[in-house]
């Protein structure tokens, strides 16, 4: 879940657990997106300034709604090269959970941002998906992160791979279960051009076969996104063969059945 710091979202912490409170949900996490290593880097970041204003909207939050926990967490952006600054921010606050995600295939495309969709038709999604599948892989391992975000992001606009493109996963998922790494059912990807959550139901079901541990996002940057089609997440993981999820708490795991 996001804030309104990473210049994309609307509404504070405080509302967006109001609204968790209301639909009965006894846990969430904000994730807001990471400083970047530099404050110029994009225009969907929160500043490095603002850092610690993050963590005091989430701590108030939790103050104004004792009843229901309420984690502390970021969306980490994973670019080779910059692990020494996602160990610095790391080092700052008691964090809960870091969310490892990919958006740049280069410092300077990140293949979901709408401005940029123009990229896509240059290239080869072959190629594009392949990039982000490495990056992806030498996130999960890293080490530095508890969860890897939505995982088949550059379907967001609908450029696939030609074939059975779930066939590019089956490394990055054998990573993910040799580190411990979960991955989410991210919900967004229902309001998104492709109108199907992260990931595919085909990358999800090699995932539970693999025995990969498992999350539930509804990627909020609002209040009322906040747990949005979590009925249908959890049928489909059901549907896939999982029965547990994973619950963090000073980023360590904690199995939890749903």
């Amino acid at each position: 879940m996001h804030t309104p710091l990473c210049r994309h979202a609307v509404g504070e912490p405080t509302e967006y657990a109001a609204h968790a409170v209301k639909l009965g949900l006894t846990e969430i996490g904000f994730s807001d997106h990471n400083p970047m290593i530099r404050d110029d880097w994009d225009d969907w970041h929160m500043r490095q300034a603002e850092l610690d204003e993050y963590v005091a909207k989430v701590e108030q939050a939790r103050r104004d709604h004792p009843d229901i926990s309420i984690k502390l967490a970021l969306e980490m952006d994973y670019l080779p090269g910059h692990e020494d600054w996602i160990r610095e921010l790391a080092a700052r606050h008691p964090w809960d959970y870091f969310i490892g995600s990919v958006h740049y295939v280069s410092d300077s495309w990140d293949v979901d941002n709408p401005k940029k969709i123009s990229e896509w038709k240059k290239r080869d999604p072959l190629e594009v998906w392949t990039i982000y599948l490495e990056r992806l892989t030498q996130a999960a391992a890293s080490g530095l992160f508890e969860i890897i975000g939505h995982a088949d992001l550059p379907k967001k606009f609908c450029f696939y791979p030609p074939g059975d493109w779930t066939r590019l996963f089956d490394n990055f998922l054998n990573v993910c279960k040799e580190n411990g790494v979960a991955i989410e059912i991210n919900t967004a990807g229902l309001r998104k051009d492709c109108q199907e959550m992260y990931p595919s139901r085909s990358i999800l079901e090699l995932a539970a076969q693999k025995q990969v541990a498992l999350t539930f996002a509804s990627d909020a940057h609002a209040p009322g996104e906040v747990g949005v089609n979590f009925t249908e997440a959890v049928e489909l993981a059901r549907s896939v063969g999982y029965t547990h999820r994973c619950r963090f708490t000073k980023r360590k795991c904690e199995f939890v059945k749903f």
